[in-house]
């Protein structure tokens, strides 16, 4: 039998979409502010692809929402490794946890999280190895989190179910280290990204399904960047009626900064006419925005921007723009066309053909964003380039 470890954050990404920018100790400001937990979920969307295989491996994990609700509802043997005594999980259930887990000797340790929650795993993995002088054992991440940095993660839950599958049905699957990364929350919530590499994990490395470590820094070719802030600039002018979401990133916010408007860098904001209406929205606010529109018949356009060295365009950062948000805005007459895609070849090169991945959480939505899409790339310069998902 395949013996599968699990772990969820439960609290993973609850600060996305209510604008925080992160989840480290903000879960009950989150909660307050009306965020709803998708850890779960999204951990799920990976379970569901071994659910074939389930008289095949047992699922070691932890009570409750850590992980046993969600195995048991799919239908897999749970056994127990760890009790988390508490309703509000922390930090050092997830590190006691791994210890349990790598106690029992499973295969792989499959975990929900996010960048911390990556943090906390490589942790616990050392702590463990280095008191009892073994061996590491694969971990894999199911993205979850609001910043995903980390090279430890596949591109999207269902990938992560894809990579356990190769490994549960004996195919070669190449062992390598994969870089933990995080930033600095504070100063993330006050416009400064500032990540670090903190450690490394063994990582099940099959590339179609594994994301890279996200490259950061801003353009460097300030020419580039204006020739495709002012393309976009021309359609805002032109559609002066109409609402423009910003999405977040470096060079969003060059297009913020072209318009001479203050930029979240890290948020979402709403342009109208080349002048700001609201800044560093939570998704209720952006929805409450989209009804507004609704009522006077006003078009909505979203401009976004990819993650370097990921190519990720939804799910990464930017849990502002949900399923609903983006299913609005292309279901307006103009459909995807209603979506700007902004960046350099330079950016687009760096992703070594791979496409652009969309993980909005819902998968027909994910296959409606597939295909081939226009990237602005300067002055009317675009190029078309795919938008698909491995899984």
């Amino acid at each position: 039998m395949f013996k599968l470890g699990l772990i969820i954050n439960p609290v993973a990404g609850l600060g996305g979409a209510v604008a925080l920018k992160g989840s480290d100790d903000m879960a009950e400001k989150a909660l307050a502010l009306g965020a709803e937990p998708k850890a779960n979920e999204r951990a799920g969307l990976a379970l569901n692809v071994l659910q074939p295989y389930q008289d095949q491996l047992t699922i070691y994990t932890v009570n409750n929402l850590m992980g046993e609700r969600c195995a048991t509802q799919l239908g897999f043997d749970v056994r127990l490794s760890y009790h988390c005594d508490h309703k509000a999980t922390e930090a050092a259930d997830t590190e006691l946890a791994v210890s349990a887990l790598l106690a029992a000797q499973v295969d792989v340790i499959l975990f929900a999280g996010g960048d911390g929650t990556a943090r906390n795993i490589a942790n616990a993995v050392h702590q463990y190895c280095q008191r009892y002088n073994s061996p590491q054992i694969p971990v894999l991440g199911i993205p979850a989190g609001c910043k995903i940095h980390s090279g430890v993660y596949a591109v999207t839950p269902t990938a992560a179910g894809r990579v356990v599958e190769l490994m549960l049905t004996k195919q070669l699957v190449t062992l390598t280290e994969g870089d933990v990364m995080d930033i600095d929350e504070t100063l993330f919530r006050q416009g400064v990204v500032k990540a670090k590499r903190y450690s490394e994990l063994q990582i099940p490395s099959e590339l179609r399904y594994m994301q890279a470590v996200k490259s950061g820094g801003k353009e460097s070719d300030e020419l580039v960047l204006q020739d495709i802030a002012d393309a976009v600039i021309d359609n805002i002018r032109d559609h002066s009626e109409s609402l423009f979401i910003i999405g977040s990133g470096s060079t969003t916010a060059y297009l913020m900064s072209a318009l001479q408007l203050e930029s979240s860098l890290l948020g979402v904001d709403v342009v109208q006419d080349e002048k700001l209406i609201a800044a560093d929205v939570t998704e209720q606010q952006l929805w409450q925005q989209l009804l507004s529109a609704k009522q006077a018949r006003q078009n909505v356009q979203l401009v976004i921007t990819l993650i370097g060295g990921q190519g990720h365009i939804f799910g990464r950062g930017n849990q502002q723009l949900s399923p609903r948000v983006i299913k609005y805005i292309i279901e307006q007459h103009g459909g995807v066309s209603n979506i700007n895609i902004i960046a350099t070849k330079t950016k687009l090169t760096a992703l070594n053909n791979n496409p652009l991945i969309s993980d909005t959480g819902e998968h027909q939505l994910d296959l409606q964003l597939s295909g081939y899409l226009p990237v602005i790339t300067g002055y009317k310069d675009q190029v078309l380039y795919p938008v698909a998902s491995p899984e």
